[in-house]
């Protein structure tokens, strides 16, 4: 999973119309897990776009997609920003809301 800047994402959502990015703080635990996760999910879904950020150098995005925690996923289907993941749950869960 690459680090991604805002404009690589804006750039990827308006070429793929599935997409994922990953949003985190580095000293949150719950991230860690959550990375862990979405590590898993890049090796099994290699064809999505899948790329993520320190909140703390995005912090636009925050106020721009109503981010409200991390660890969150903003995911892209058919075009349209379709869900934010806060709760990662599993790699089955995240699995089935990527597909």
């Amino acid at each position: 999973m690459d680090n991604w800047t805002r404009e690589q994402w804006e750039d990827v959502r308006s070429q793929s119309p599935d997409a994922a990015f990953y949003l985190y703080t580095p000293l949150c635990g719950t991230c860690a897990v959550a990375s862990k996760m979405l590590e898993v999910i890049a090796e099994l879904k290699p064809e999505l776009p899948l790329g993520k950020a320190d909140l703390n150098f995005v912090e636009s995005m925050a106020v721009d997609y109503e981010i409200e925690s991390v660890p969150c996923l903003l995911v892209q289907k058919k075009g349209e920003l379709s869900h934010k993941i806060y709760a990662f749950q599993s790699v089955p869960y995240l699995l089935e809301k990527l597909s």
